[in-house]
């Protein structure tokens, strides 16, 4: 299975190159080709610190989405709308958002598109035969790259397809000690999504680092 990274050049992208090449075929993507081939150099420089070999290829964002079968949008909410509107090619494939339409004030805030959630927005704005889920949504970026220290978080993925969101939890359950569950429709996933800025208030708040969410 080949996962190709929308936007991997930033922390969380970065991250899951990290945790996910040394089990599956990653693709690296960035608007500069040759950013994603030096954050691939990196990753892999990295992992063999750690004794550990991976899969791991640097491209244009266009040919992470052309050569995936999932496709993950690693990017911030402020540049989905013209990341989506530069890239073709999303027909029949599956599509996995950990974007989180957060504003911040005094503090965190949920501030969804008129759609109701990023996750419906992006379903909107991608062919119909794509699949959209999310998942990974609760995860604090700075964990991601930290591959000294277990991702022992509850993952929710949300997707109107079975199929689709048992290989989305299959690849979630490869990670570290992360334990997907079935979130229900991706109508549902504004739930997930507002969750993120409860998790940055209480961080702030009570001067903690990467809180996270566990069921038990």
């Amino acid at each position: 299975m080949k996962i190709g990274i929308v936007g991997g050049t930033g922390d969380i992208g970065e991250g899951m190159a990290l945790r996910l090449s040394p089990k599956y075929d990653v693709i690296v993507g960035s608007r500069e080709e040759i950013k994603a081939v030096a954050t691939c150099d990196t990753c892999r420089e990295t992992l063999q610190v750690q004794g550990m070999q991976c899969s791991l290829v640097g491209a244009s964002n266009q040919q992470a989405v052309d050569e995936a079968d999932i496709i993950v949008l690693a990017i911030p909410f402020k540049h989905v709308t013209p990341t989506l509107k530069t890239l073709t090619g999303f027909e029949g494939k599956i599509v996995v958002t950990p974007v989180n339409p957060i504003e911040r004030t005094a503090y965190f805030y949920y501030a969804p598109p008129p759609e109701g959630s990023a996750a419906m927005m992006i379903k909107g704005m991608l062919p119909e035969s794509t699949t959209v889920c999310a998942a990974f949504n609760n995860i604090a970026a700075n964990k991601w790259k930290m591959l000294d220290e277990e991702l022992d978080y509850s993952v929710a993925v949300c997707c109107d397809d079975d199929g689709a969101k048992h290989k989305v939890m299959d690849i979630v359950n490869s990670v570290s000690s992360l334990r997907a569950y079935d979130g229900g429709p991706l109508a549902a996933a504004s739930i997930v999504e507002s969750v993120t800025p409860l998790l940055l208030n209480i961080a702030r708040f009570n001067r903690m680092r990467d809180v996270g969410v566990r069921f038990v």
